[in-house]
């Protein structure tokens, strides 16, 4: 005979995993052939190129050969303000090519890479506020010193006038990188393989080969890239906890502001930058002290989505 439950037992918490991410992977299913998946990420490449180098053959043929050279290599290094902003909406034809191919290759609605719109919307600001209270605290107690020992980037007058292209253009930049990495990418593996280790770490390791720089970097380039696949693991994870691309893309706005927005290494990817470190990314010694930081912020900045959005 069942004996009926105790009312005076604890209850036991359900636990939530990743039983929110079939938002994401339910409407991938019907296509998740692995053909499919690979002839889209060839043509998001070919769409992405197709866009950019139809875009700057347009800018050669009407600005002066001398100004179009000054856009390319301002567009190829970031040093100055018109070339990262560039630079980051340029971004913007990973974005769209996605939406492309979703819709074309695998006959699914582009807004199904998001999740549900007003799930999706609530955990981006529950994220970010979030991650925003969190990195104020960090800046105001020791013995973080953010701007100790660097130099002066933008004025404040000038940085703030610039802040809100700045927010739109890494808006674009990390909008359209987590389509394609997280929302195409890891939803199309995950509708196919049923173990979270290839869904998990297949996207992020395209993702951290995507940061391989060795000119920019030098010897510390394949480290870069382990960081860079690292925090696509964190990100992979809380996409799939949460159900919608809104905390990991509001993870990435936080993490890429504070590096390219307000205290950014010298030199490439510096142009709209508050405060300047004293080096640039091709003093290794310097960057390679800076990766455990970057690594423990990843893991405080994962834990606090975490919490913010109850997964």
């Amino acid at each position: 005979m069942t004996q009926p439950p105790d009312p005076q037992a604890p209850k036991r918490r359900p636990r939530i995993g990743y039983a929110r991410y079939a938002l994401l992977t339910v409407p991938a299913r019907r296509t998740a052939q692995l053909w499919r998946l690979a002839l889209g990420v060839l043509l998001v490449f070919a769409i992405m190129f197709g866009m950019t180098q139809g875009i700057m053959t347009m800018l050669g043929t009407v600005l002066p050969a001398e100004t179009f050279d000054r856009m390319t290599r301002a567009l190829a290094i970031g040093d100055t303000p018109a070339g990262l902003l560039g630079m980051l909406v340029s971004m913007g034809a990973m974005g769209l090519a996605a939406f492309t191919v979703v819709e074309i290759v695998h006959d699914r609605r582009p807004a199904s890479l998001v999740g549900p719109w007003p799930l999706a919307r609530r955990q981006f600001w529950d994220v970010l506020f979030a991650l925003v209270a969190l990195n104020a605290v960090l800046m105001i107690l020791p013995p973080w010193g953010l701007f100790e020992g660097t130099v002066p980037g933008l004025s404040l007058g000038h940085w703030l006038a610039l802040l809100p292209l700045t927010l739109i253009a890494l808006f674009i930049q990390t909008g359209s990188e987590e389509l394609l990495f997280r929302g195409y990418l890891q939803s199309q593996l995950a509708a196919r393989f049923k173990h979270p280790a290839v869904w998990l770490i297949v996207p992020s390791l395209v993702f951290g080969l995507g940061h391989y720089a060795p000119e920019i970097y030098g010897g510390n380039a394949w480290l870069v890239v382990i960081w860079a696949v690292i925090y696509g693991i964190a990100s992979a994870d809380l996409t799939a906890r949460a159900g919608t691309l809104g905390p990991a893309v509001a993870m990435h706005l936080v993490n890429n502001f504070l590096a390219m927005g307000l205290v950014s290494m010298q030199g490439d990817m510096s142009g709209l930058a508050l405060r300047l470190l004293p080096f640039g990314p091709e003093a290794q010694g310097e960057v390679l002290s800076l990766l455990p930081i970057d690594l423990a912020s990843i893991l405080v900045s994962w834990l606090a989505a975490r919490i913010a959005i109850r997964a």
